[in-house]
């Protein structure tokens, strides 16, 4: 069948009771042309053993569908060694996710393996199924917190799966996953997705994507520390900033140290979540780390065996104080900074938060990494430092007729927090109007703090 009839339809086997109305898209999902990208050869991996069968789909894949990660864990981290992906498609990442957040929410994964006629792996979905509004959608596994979502793919994926291929493989992959009561959902909703994974082109802008609300910026990072920040930095930035680390130093010695010892992380992790909450609440911005489970899992993390090479944790002391802290992800050549936070009251004034950056990228370029990345976020001190910016793209389609309803207010919501966000006038406006209407509930908080009782 030419690609450009085919046409996705919602059967009746697999529609919600009550829900009988097909949906069918109007065009095609593809937008972009088939791209060539380099091959390199891999090594055949097996699959671990599951209940759920194989499925070939019309794309001439086959398809398995893992409802516990535990049941792909080894496969997973096998292919992860040698597959493209983000730093928050790791095995170790989701499972402190589902266990953490996923579980208390009600999030049902949906890992979806797909493999060659051979049985080579040929990529990882990690999807799962969730409710919203009430109702369920599938989306990536994590993306909450995920600042890169998408796939991981064997490195000759692009080799084998061109873009008409890859529009019957998703296809057929929203068909077995509906087959499932379990994962009947009514739009898919895929955020936060990358242009590339890893050296190749991201398959799901072969589908009819749009620019996520928020960029992630990044900047390329020199050999040698002080050459790359005289370049960063204007003399006059500099002179202040050594004059506000004399500031610092009046309250006690300032020293910046990477934190391995479990008791120290702890306490290094319990600070700055304290702080960021702060932080949040000064600005008016929804305290996501209050949410469940979002404490303990970056609790988990610092202590994950699994992750120990991935997590970097930090902290800037002055003297006995924890003056600022932050969470990091390395990555073959990429440091992503993840979570900082900084000290309010008098050191605030000081710029303990600027001093601690400082020494974090001084650490990145002394540990070879090629690129510092301050991941999806629009503080204007990103891009005081970065030279580059990584554009983002949302997946968003209706399969059931309340979903079509849900979709097209989703998409009309996000397309004016784009808006404003793109326009700086609008969006300091908007800053400023927020940190204003948080003032009662912060002067309130401080209230109770001073009078407990």
């Amino acid at each position: 069948m030419p690609i450009e009839n085919l046409a996705f339809t919602i059967d009746a086997a697999d529609s919600d009771a009550g829900e009988t109305a097909p949906l069918n898209e109007a065009e095609s999902d593809l937008a972009w042309p088939e791209v060539a990208l380099p091959v390199t050869p891999s090594p055949k991996l097996g699959m671990a053993s599951a209940q759920e069968s194989e499925t070939s789909s019309r794309s001439g894949i086959r398809l398995q569908v893992f409802r516990k990660l535990e049941e792909v864990s080894e496969a997973w981290r096998a292919f992860e060694r040698q597959a493209d992906r983000s730093v928050f498609q790791s095995f170790a990442w989701l499972a402190n996710w589902q266990r953490h957040i996923g579980a208390r929410q009600g999030t049902e994964p949906a890992i979806v393996v797909g493999r060659d006629d051979a049985g080579e792996l040929l990529f990882i979905l990690p999807l799962a199924v969730e409710r919203r509004f009430r109702r369920r959608r599938l989306t990536w596994l994590g993306a909450q917190l995920g600042d890169y979502n998408g796939p991981v793919l064997a490195p000759w994926f692009s080799d084998r799966v061109s873009a008409d291929r890859f529009c019957l493989l998703w296809h057929d992959v929203i068909r077995v996953l509906r087959r499932d009561a379990q994962y009947r959902f009514d739009w898919v909703d895929l955020v936060k997705m990358p242009g590339s994974i890893g050296d190749q082109r991201n398959p799901f802008l072969d589908l009819r994507v749009r620019a996520h609300a928020s960029s992630a910026y990044l900047t390329r990072l020199g050999r040698a520390w002080e050459s790359f920040y005289a370049q960063k930095r204007s003399p006059a930035t500099r002179k202040r900033e050594r004059r506000q680390l004399k500031g610092l130093a009046q309250y006690g010695e300032p020293r910046f140290s990477v934190i391995a010892d479990a008791a120290e992380a702890s306490r290094t992790m319990t600070a700055l979540i304290e702080q960021k909450s702060r932080s949040f609440a000064r600005m008016g911005v929804d305290d996501f780390l209050a949410k469940p489970g979002r404490r303990e899992f970056f609790h988990a993390i610092v202590r994950d065996a699994g992750l120990r090479e991935t997590v970097h944790l930090s902290r800037f002391d002055v003297g006995e104080q924890i003056a600022a802290a932050s969470v990091g992800l390395r990555h073959g050549d990429c440091y992503h900074l993840i979570l900082s936070s900084y000290q309010d009251g008098e050191l605030c004034r000081f710029g303990p938060g600027r001093a601690h950056l400082n020494e974090l990228l001084r650490n990145a370029i002394e540990g070879g990494f090629a690129t510092f990345d301050f991941t999806v976020g629009d503080e204007p001190y990103k891009r005081d430092w970065c030279d580059g910016e990584i554009e983002l793209y949302d997946y968003l389609k209706p399969t059931t007729p309340l979903g079509v309803v849900l979709t097209l207010a989703l998409s009309a919501y996000r397309r004016g927090k784009r808006f404003v966000k793109r326009s700086p006038n609008l969006w300091r406006a908007f800053s400023k109007l927020r940190t204003i209407a948080a003032l009662p509930r912060l002067t309130a908080r401080m209230q109770r703090k001073r009078h407990p009782g």
